[in-house]
C-alpha cells in the first residue's frame, strides 16, 4: 500500500512539474524574452547616446506618414507614387528599392494614373514589390490555377532539400496582371507572429511579432520574402541551397539557421535600439522626397539630396494613424506600435549583415532546467535550511547573469522557466521534507511513548532547545505499586509467561495512571513508579493519585477472575501513595540524563507499599496524601508505624474505599 501512495505521490508531483513548466514556458518566457530583447539585445554597448537608433546605415526608410497624407490628401491617384520612384530611378542610385506594400486592384476611375504608375515601376530593375500569401484555397480554382501560371515566374531558383510536409498557403492575393507585367521581382510581406521557441504561425499563442519567413513554399514553387529578395538583388543573385533548418549561401561562404515547425521554416528577427520606440533606422518623409523630386525637375535644389541613398536599400512604406488605410504597426519585442516598414527593414538589415540570434535548442534548455533542479534538490536532502536556501538564491542570480550574459551577446536561453522549476523544487523539496520529518518526528514520538510517558515527552519536545542537567523543588504525590509473590510466581511459570503476564498487567494499568494526570516514571521489575503534579501541572495530585491506586485494584480484580479461566496463577497487587516536597528534573549526566524525582518522599511512598504485606492491606498513604483525600476516602489510621529509615514514628493510612 506504501508503494501505491508513493506512485501516486510521484505521479501528481511530475504532472504539477509538467503543468509549471509548459505553462512558465509558453506563457511567461515569451513575455521575459520580449523584455530582454529591448533592454539588453538592443542596448549594445559601447553605444552612440546621441544616435537614436542602430540599425545600420545603409538601410533607410521611406516612409509615407502624416506629414505626406496632410499635404497630399488619401487617397490619391497612384501617379503620384511616381515621384517617389522617379526620384530613386533618375536622381538616385540605391542599391534595391523595397515597396512593403501590395496592390489588389485597379483604378478603375483613373486608369491612365495606372498607367503612369506602371510605366515607372517598369524602369526599375532594381526593384521588390509585395505580395500576401493566404491559407485559404482559392475561391475560383480556374482562376487560381491561371494566376499561379503567370506567377510561377517569382519563383527562386535553388537546390531544395526541405522534407516533404504540409503547406500552410493555399492561395496569393491575386495581383493585377497589368501591374505584375510591370514589375521584376515581388517578395511576400506575410509577417510571422508567435513565441520563438513556441507555437508559431498558424497556431501562434500571442500576436507579437517576433520571426521572420524568409522563404515560402507554395504550389510547388519556393518564394522569397521581401527581405530575401532584396538580400538576392543586392548580392546579385546568389545560389540558394534551402533545408529545414537552414538557409545557405555555397558562394557567399553564409548560413541562416532556421526554426521548423509543422509548416514553416523561420528565423527570430534580431531587433534593433528604436528612437522612441518608432523606427530602428534611418528615416524620411515621402513627401520630402517627392518634394525634393520636383525640385530636381524644375532645376532647383532639392530637400534631400538624391546621393544620400546611393549604394543603400531603400524601403518604402506607410505609418499613418489608424483610420486612412495606411497604418501597417505591429506589436513587437521593442514596441507596442513598430511601423511594418522598419520591421521589414530589420529583416534586410539581419540578412544583409548576417547579424542572427542563436536560439539554444529546446533539449539543451531542458537539461539546464533538470541539472539545477538536481543541484537544489541535493542541497535541500543534504544541507541545512540556511544552507540550501542560500544555495538555491546563489544558483538563482548566477543563472539569471549567465542570461543576461547570453542575451546580450545575441544567445538565446530560456530564463524564468529555469528559475520557476527551480523555486518550486525548492517549495516542493521543502514540502516533501518536512512531510517526512513530521513522520519520522511521529514514529519517534510513537517509539519514545512506550519507553517514557507523555507528559515527560511532551516536556522534552516543548523544551527540546534548553534541556539539560538539573530541575526544581516541587511538591508532588509519588505512587508505588508491585505485585505480591512475584519472585515465587515467577518460579512456577515460564518466563514466556511470565512476560505475558507483566506486559497484560502494565497494558492495563498505562492508561489508568494516564488517566489521573499521572506518568509513569519507570516500571522496576513487577513494580510501577507513578508521579502525580509534575511535569503534568495538577493541583489535585494527591486525590487523583489515589483514586488512581483504587482503580487499579479494581482492575487487577477483574484480571484476576480472567486469568483463573485461562488457568494463570492468581496475583494480587499493593500501593503505597506519599505526597510531599521532592527534586523534580533530569538527572544523569550530559549524554544520558533521565527524568525523575529524588527525595525522603519517594523512599517513603516506596516503604509503604512494602507494608501493605504487613498490615494485609491493599492501598497505604502518608498523612500529607490523607489531608488531601480525607473528604473522599474511607481510611484507617495507623498509628505509631515504624518506618525503616525514619528515626520517629509516623502515622499512616489503609484506604479502604474511594468516592469516584
Amino acid at each position: 500500500m506504501n508503494k501505491v501512495k508513493q506512485i501516486l505521490m510521484a505521479i501528481m508531483i511530475a504532472i504539477v512539474f509538467i503543468f509549471v513548466y509548459s505553462t512558465t514556458y509558453n506563457q511567461a518566457e515569451p513575455k521575459v524574452y520580449d523584455y530582454m530583447v529591448k533592454h539588453v539585445l538592443t542596448q549594445k554597448l559601447p553605444f552612440d547616446i546621441n544616435k537614436k537608433c542602430n540599425g545600420s546605415d545603409d538601410i533607410v526608410l521611406v516612409v509615407i506618414d502624416s506629414k505626406t497624407v496632410e499635404k497630399y490628401r488619401w487617397p490619391w491617384k497612384r501617379e503620384l507614387n511616381c515621384k517617389i520612384f522617379d526620384f530613386f530611378s533618375r536622381y538616385s542610385k540605391p542599391k534595391v528599392v523595397v515597396s512593403d506594400s501590395i496592390l489588389l486592384t485597379l483604378d478603375k476611375e483613373y486608369p491612365e494614373s495606372d498607367k503612369k504608375y506602371f510605366n515607372s515601376l517598369k524602369k526599375m530593375d532594381n526593384l521588390v514589390v509585395g505580395f500576401m500569401p493566404s491559407i485559404s484555397p482559392w475561391k475560383d480554382k480556374a482562376f487560381g490555377e491561371n494566376f499561379d501560371s503567370q506567377f510561377k515566374k517569382y519563383s527562386l531558383n535553388l537546390t531544395d532539400n526541405t522534407s516533404k510536409g504540409s503547406l500552410l498557403y493555399e492561395s496569393i492575393l491575386p495581383l493585377p496582371k497589368l501591374y505584375m507585367d510591370s514589375i521584376r521581382y515581388t517578395g511576400s510581406v506575410s509577417m510571422i507572429s508567435g513565441a520563438i521557441n513556441g507555437n508559431i504561425g498558424r497556431y501562434s499563442i500571442d500576436e507579437v511579432y517576433r520571426n521572420h519567413e524568409y522563404f515560402l513554399k507554395y504550389n510547388n514553387g519556393v518564394y522569397p520574402s521581401l527581405a530575401l529578395r532584396a538580400f538576392l538583388i543586392a548580392k546579385n543573385n546568389p545560389k540558394i541551397v534551402i533545408s529545414d533548418k537552414s538557409l545557405e549561401f555555397p558562394e557567399l561562404n553564409y548560413k541562416i539557421n532556421l526554426q521548423k515547425n509543422k509548416y514553416q521554416s523561420i528565423s527570430p528577427l534580431r531587433f534593433y535600439k528604436t528612437s522612441y520606440g518608432v523606427y530602428s533606422h534611418q528615416n524620411y518623409s515621402a513627401v520630402d522626397i517627392m518634394d525634393s523630386f520636383e525640385a530636381l525637375e524644375n532645376g532647383k535644389k532639392p530637400i534631400i539630396a538624391p546621393d544620400a541613398f546611393n549604394d543603400k536599400i531603400v524601403v518604402i512604406g506607410a505609418n499613418v494613424p489608424a483610420g486612412t488605410g495606411l497604418n501597417d504597426n505591429k506589436n513587437t519585442s521593442v514596441s507596442i506600435n513598430h511601423p511594418g516598414v522598419d520591421i521589414q527593414a530589420t529583416a534586410i538589415d539581419n540578412i544583409m549583415h548576417n547579424d542572427f540570434i542563436t536560439i539554444l535548442p529546446t533539449w539543451f534548455n531542458l537539461l539546464i532546467t533538470l541539472l539545477g533542479m538536481l543541484l537544489v534538490f541535493k542541497s535541500i536532502k543534504n544541507c541545512n535550511l540556511y544552507k540550501s536556501v542560500v544555495f538555491t538564491l546563489v544558483l538563482l542570480g548566477a543563472y539569471f547573469l549567465i542570461s543576461f550574459v547570453c542575451f546580450y551577446f545575441k544567445i538565446i536561453i530560456n530564463i524564468v522557466t529555469p528559475i520557476v522549476m527551480f523555486i518550486l523544487t525548492t517549495i516542493l523539496g521543502y514540502t516533501h521534507k518536512y512531510i517526512l520529518e513530521n513522520r519520522s518526528k511521529e514514529k519517534v514520538k510513537t517509539v519514545m511513548g512506550k519507553f517514557m510517558s507523555k507528559g515527560v515527552m511532551q516536556n522534552v519536545i516543548q523544551n527540546i532547545d534548553n534541556l539539560g542537567l538539573g530541575g526544581k523543588r516541587a511538591i508532588v504525590t509519588v505512587l508505588f505499586a508491585d505485585i505480591r509473590g512475584f519472585t515465587t510466581l515467577s518460579e512456577q511459570i515460564s518466563p514466556q509467561e511470565v512476560s505475558k503476564i507483566l506486559n497484560e498487567y502494565f497494558t492495563e494499568m498505562e492508561p489508568i495512571i494516564t488517566e489521573h494526570n499521572g506518568i509513569i516514571n519507570k516500571f522496576i521489575g513487577d513494580a510501577i513508579m507513578a508521579i502525580f503534579g509534575e511535569p503534568i501541572q495538577d493541583k489535585n495530585h494527591a486525590m487523583n493519585a489515589v483514586k488512581c491506586a483504587y482503580k487499579m485494584i479494581q482492575r487487577v480484580d477483574k484480571l484476576q477472575s480472567k486469568w483463573e479461566q485461562e488457568g494463570k496463577p492468581k496475583i494480587e497487587i499493593g500501593v503505597g501513595i506519599a505526597t510531599g516536597e521532592v527534586f523534580v528534573g533530569n538527572i544523569g549526566s550530559i549524554n544520558r540524563m533521565e527524568y525523575t524525582v529524588i527525595g525522603d518522599t519517594v523512599n517513603l511512598a516506596s516503604r509503604l507499599e512494602g507494608y501493605n504485606k504487613t498490615y494485609k492491606s491493599k492501598i497505604l498513604i502518608n498523612t500529607k496524601t490523607y489531608e488531601s483525600v480525607k473528604n473522599i476516602a474511607d481510611v484507617v489510621k495507623l498509628s505509631d508505624v515504624q518506618i525503616r529509615g525514619k528515626a520517629k514514628k509516623i502515622d499512616i493510612y489503609e484506604v479502604l474505599k474511594v468516592k469516584i
